[in-house]
Protein backbone atom coordinates (compact mmCIF):
# COMPACT_ATOMS: atom_id res chain seq x y z
CA UNK A 1 0.00 0.00 0.00
CA UNK A 2 1.47 3.39 -1.40
CA UNK A 3 1.43 6.40 1.32
CA UNK A 4 -1.15 9.19 1.01
CA UNK A 5 0.38 12.05 -0.70
CA UNK A 6 -2.36 13.94 0.41
CA UNK A 7 -5.17 14.96 2.53
CA UNK A 8 -7.88 17.37 2.55
CA UNK A 9 -10.33 18.22 4.96
CA UNK A 10 -13.45 19.10 4.12
CA UNK A 11 -16.55 20.68 6.15
CA UNK A 12 -19.80 19.23 4.59
CA UNK A 13 -22.76 21.59 4.12
CA UNK A 14 -25.45 19.59 2.78
CA UNK A 15 -27.15 18.93 6.59
CA UNK A 16 -26.94 20.54 9.70
CA UNK A 17 -24.86 17.79 11.35
CA UNK A 18 -21.62 19.23 9.58
CA UNK A 19 -19.63 16.42 9.32
CA UNK A 20 -15.71 17.15 9.51
CA UNK A 21 -14.73 14.79 6.15
CA UNK A 22 -11.09 13.79 5.38
CA UNK A 23 -10.40 13.38 2.05
CA UNK A 24 -7.21 11.21 1.08
CA UNK A 25 -5.21 11.33 -2.22
CA UNK A 26 -2.91 9.74 -4.11
CA UNK A 27 -1.44 10.13 -7.32
CA UNK A 28 -4.28 12.44 -7.82
CA UNK A 29 -6.80 10.41 -7.41
CA UNK A 30 -9.01 10.25 -4.70
CA UNK A 31 -7.91 6.64 -2.34
CA UNK A 32 -10.44 7.43 0.36
CA UNK A 33 -13.42 9.29 2.31
CA UNK A 34 -13.57 9.58 6.07
CA UNK A 35 -15.50 11.07 8.77
CA UNK A 36 -19.38 11.86 6.78
CA UNK A 37 -21.90 10.02 8.06
CA UNK A 38 -23.73 9.41 5.32
CA UNK A 39 -23.77 8.76 1.44
CA UNK A 40 -24.62 12.92 0.53
CA UNK A 41 -21.43 13.62 2.76
CA UNK A 42 -19.34 11.53 0.48
CA UNK A 43 -20.52 12.74 -2.59
CA UNK A 44 -20.26 16.47 -1.30
CA UNK A 45 -16.38 15.90 -0.24
CA UNK A 46 -15.36 14.03 -3.66
CA UNK A 47 -17.18 17.22 -5.51
CA UNK A 48 -15.05 20.05 -3.12
CA UNK A 49 -12.17 18.43 -3.86
CA UNK A 50 -11.96 17.84 -7.47
CA UNK A 51 -14.59 20.65 -8.38
CA UNK A 52 -15.86 22.73 -6.25
CA UNK A 53 -19.47 24.55 -7.31
CA UNK A 54 -20.66 27.93 -5.84
CA UNK A 55 -23.98 29.42 -6.46
CA UNK A 56 -22.94 33.32 -7.16
CA UNK A 57 -24.88 36.27 -5.47
CA UNK A 58 -24.46 39.78 -6.30
CA UNK A 59 -25.74 42.76 -7.88
CA UNK A 60 -26.15 44.42 -11.10
CA UNK A 61 -26.83 47.74 -12.37
CA UNK A 62 -30.09 48.84 -13.42
CA UNK A 63 -30.43 51.74 -16.29
CA UNK A 64 -31.16 53.88 -13.52
CA UNK A 65 -28.30 53.43 -11.72
CA UNK A 66 -29.89 51.18 -9.04
CA UNK A 67 -28.40 48.12 -7.99
CA UNK A 68 -30.61 44.97 -8.62
CA UNK A 69 -29.80 41.65 -6.51
CA UNK A 70 -28.80 38.51 -8.41
CA UNK A 71 -27.66 34.88 -8.36
CA UNK A 72 -26.85 31.84 -10.88
CA UNK A 73 -29.86 30.02 -11.29
CA UNK A 74 -27.35 26.72 -10.74
CA UNK A 75 -23.91 26.54 -9.24
CA UNK A 76 -20.78 27.48 -11.23
CA UNK A 77 -17.11 26.48 -10.82
CA UNK A 78 -15.68 28.46 -7.92
CA UNK A 79 -12.61 28.94 -10.27
CA UNK A 80 -14.91 31.09 -12.55
CA UNK A 81 -16.41 33.37 -9.93
CA UNK A 82 -14.04 36.20 -10.56
CA UNK A 83 -14.70 35.95 -14.27
CA UNK A 84 -18.15 35.58 -13.56
CA UNK A 85 -18.21 38.99 -11.71
CA UNK A 86 -16.18 41.05 -13.71
CA UNK A 87 -18.81 39.79 -16.64
CA UNK A 88 -21.66 41.16 -14.71
CA UNK A 89 -19.90 44.26 -13.70
CA UNK A 90 -20.90 45.50 -17.64
CA UNK A 91 -24.69 44.81 -17.28
CA UNK A 92 -26.91 47.12 -17.49
CA UNK A 93 -31.01 46.20 -16.44
CA UNK A 94 -33.70 47.53 -18.01
CA UNK A 95 -36.70 47.42 -16.01
CA UNK A 96 -39.55 46.22 -15.07
CA UNK A 97 -37.58 43.22 -13.63
CA UNK A 98 -39.89 40.20 -12.35
CA UNK A 99 -38.15 38.32 -9.75
CA UNK A 100 -36.66 35.09 -11.49
CA UNK A 101 -36.28 36.77 -14.39
CA UNK A 102 -33.10 35.99 -16.41
CA UNK A 103 -31.17 38.97 -16.60
CA UNK A 104 -27.80 37.73 -18.08
CA UNK A 105 -27.53 33.99 -19.83
CA UNK A 106 -23.77 31.70 -20.10
CA UNK A 107 -22.09 33.66 -17.10
CA UNK A 108 -18.54 32.70 -17.76
CA UNK A 109 -19.27 30.44 -20.44
CA UNK A 110 -20.70 28.09 -17.91
CA UNK A 111 -24.19 27.87 -19.56
CA UNK A 112 -25.68 29.12 -16.63
CA UNK A 113 -27.99 32.10 -16.58
CA UNK A 114 -28.04 35.21 -14.13
CA UNK A 115 -31.52 35.52 -12.29
CA UNK A 116 -32.91 38.05 -10.78
CA UNK A 117 -33.85 37.95 -6.61
CA UNK A 118 -35.96 40.74 -6.54
CA UNK A 119 -39.11 42.61 -8.62
CA UNK A 120 -38.46 46.28 -9.84
CA UNK A 121 -40.15 48.55 -11.62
Amino acid sequence: MSAVSEEKNVTCIVCPSGCRIKVSIEGGEIAGISGNLCKRGADYARAEVTQPMRVLTTTVRLEDGHLLPVKTARPIPKALIFEALKELSGVRVKTPVEIGQVVYSNVAGTGVDVVATRSWN
